[in-house]
């Protein structure tokens, strides 16, 4: 069996002892007789699984005990409309900050729901940066303010936490959520979609504070509802069992690792190796501001475009696939997750300097 250096956006690369432990366990779940797929969610052996996965991403994320931890289905596009949904709270606009594709997404859904005031956008130079705090024009009777912490089509990450006094801050986490520490008493919400850095698609985590639920909109579906969906720890209907055990298994393989600092150590040594080459030459470029590069998702060109499809197809060669950019940027992308190994990383970083090498 030969695998290769999977550098897709999402669904993305799973660490390989959790693949592996997964593949062990499909037939019998540790002396269960059945696979987690095949369980009930209501069913004891389920339970556990669900429980343990619950206490190791709080003791990851050091999730204080105000906060509700729920493991949803609609990916984080229905957290789009889910949100607002649950954190309007009477209130008629919400605040959000304009940084690229998936921050559009979120704002087009919230319209549905209220007024949507842009405190600040990149757009003006083609959503390369994050604005700095100080250009933020925050309305106070915002019941939120929503960011998105780290943009994988433009790769724009934000390496600061904004300030948004009594405002909640609600973020959609999805492509670095657990590449760091992260201060969750910080925010009001913290959304992800799993397929990035958590596990299988169909896995939605929401971690919410607790003050803030229970005043939902009168036409939210009980099923979106987080009041409701906290007091059934997330099983109002069948969860997504497999995902969440997978998941579960990647929290294991991340303390086991060393936890978030050591995660991050190892993510910022990756990406200074991508970026260092990238910044060595004028054959490639990298359009996103220093200060704001994403360590999880890296777009770069070739300043010849028209070299991009031999570009492509010698990388498959090698074993290096999915570096192709979103349709809405184009150019490359290699999306370093942490499941990445760094000889993944070293692999591609010498592809590009032998391409440049040939073709430069």
């Amino acid at each position: 069996m030969t695998r290769v250096y999977n550098f897709s956006a999402g669904p993305a690369v799973l660490p390989e002892p959790v693949l592996r432990q997964a593949a062990d366990e499909m037939l019998d779940w540790r002396g269960s007789g059945m696979s987690v797929m095949e369980m009930s969610h209501r069913g004891k052996e389920f339970i556990a699984i669900h429980a343990q996965a619950e206490a190791d991403l709080r003791e990851l994320l050091a999730v204080p005990k105000s906060y509700k931890v729920l493991f949803l289905q609609g990916g984080a596009a229905g957290q789009f409309a889910i949100v607002p949904m649950n954190l309007l709270r009477g209130r008629k606009s919400a605040d959000y900050v304009h940084t690229g594709y998936w921050s559009k997404k979120a704002i087009t859904e919230a319209k549905r729901y209220c007024k949507v005031n842009i405190a600040a956008s990149s757009e003006d130079a083609g959503f390369t940066y994050a604005p700095k705090q100080d250009t933020w024009k925050l309305d106070r009777e915002a019941a939120y303010v929503h960011i998105t912490s780290n943009e994988t089509i433009e790769g724009v990450e934000f390496h600061w936490i904004p300030e948004t006094d009594d405002v909640p801050l609600v973020t959609d986490a999805s492509s670095h959520i657990l590449s760091r520490p992260l201060d969750v008493g910080r925010f009001g919400l913290i959304y992800a979609g799993a397929q990035k850095n958590i596990g299988p698609a169909g896995l939605t985590i929401v971690i919410v504070r607790e003050d803030l639920i229970g005043q939902a909109l009168p036409q939210t579906p009980s099923v979106f509802d987080y009041k409701v969906q906290a007091g059934a720890d997330s099983m109002i209907n069948t969860p997504p069992t497999y995902a969440l055990y997978v998941a579960g298994l990647v929290f294991r393989w991340l303390k086991e690792l060393g936890g978030l600092a050591k995660m991050e150590a190892i993510n910022v040594a990756k990406a200074r190796l991508v970026y260092d080459c990238l910044d060595q030459t004028e054959f490639y470029h990298s359009p996103v501001a220093k200060e704001d590069r994403s360590r999880m998702n890296i777009p770069f060109q070739l300043r010849n475009g028209r070299l991009d499809e031999e570009f492509l197809k010698q990388a498959r060669g090698c074993g290096l696939t999915q570096l192709k950019g979103h349709r809405a940027v184009g150019g490359m992308r290699a999306s370093i997750y942490n499941a990445m190994p760094m000889e993944g990383v070293k692999a591609l970083v010498e592809f590009m300097r032998e391409f440049e090498r040939q073709h430069g």
